[in-house]
């Protein structure tokens, strides 16, 4: 029969995989930035995940448990649709808003993990690993919440402006030129 204790340590597995999936693609999503403040904040938060891993190993510990990992199926999915998009919208004034989407993705997959780890490291009663939970999460949390800072105070924007500037375009290419009379009927 499986117990709390199992189902921890199978999630803390998953969110260590997760961890160093992460700091693989990290640095891709900085690269695919166009916006300097979203890359220092991408490349801000790898240093924070390099530390989630050693964290999580922590949280092994405290289990006496060597750290180990299993396939995060749902980083995987979201990794590769960032990639998908961080290709798709390469040339074009909404990639950091695209990025900034793929992020916020992961983050929120993030926040649910570690929220549910920290409950459950309290209910098993193992303080030191739910503090240790508590402060990733608190990271995650803030790096979701730049983020949305970023989307609101600029990707956005610069996403919405190209938007309107094609619309014009696309309507002063639809307008009859100066002079012109429509055929009657």
């Amino acid at each position: 029969m499986k117990t709390l204790q199992d189902l921890f340590l199978g999630e803390l597995a998953d969110i260590y995989d997760a961890e160093h999936r992460l700091v693989k693609a990290l640095p891709k999503m900085a690269k695919a930035a166009t916006c300097t403040h979203l890359k220092d904040a991408i490349l801000a938060h790898l240093e924070e995940t390099k530390g989630h891993v050693t964290k999580v190993e922590q949280v092994f510990e405290c289990f006496d448990k060597k750290a180990k990992g299993k396939t995060c199926k749902a980083t995987v999915g979201l990794l590769e649709e960032g990639d998908e998009i961080a290709e798709e919208y390469a040339d074009s004034p909404s990639i950091n808003a695209a990025l900034i989407a793929a992020a916020q993705k992961v983050e929120h997959y993030e926040i649910a993990s570690y929220g549910c780890l920290h409950a459950w490291a309290v209910r098993l009663g193992n303080d030191k690993a739910a503090d240790i939970l508590q402060e990733i999460l608190d990271e995650e949390k803030a790096a979701n919440a730049a983020l949305t800072d970023l989307a609101v105070e600029r990707s956005n924007d610069e996403a919405l402006d190209e938007s309107d500037t094609e619309a014009k375009t696309d309507a002063a290419d639809k307008k009859p030129a100066a002079g012109s009379r429509k055929a009657s009927a």
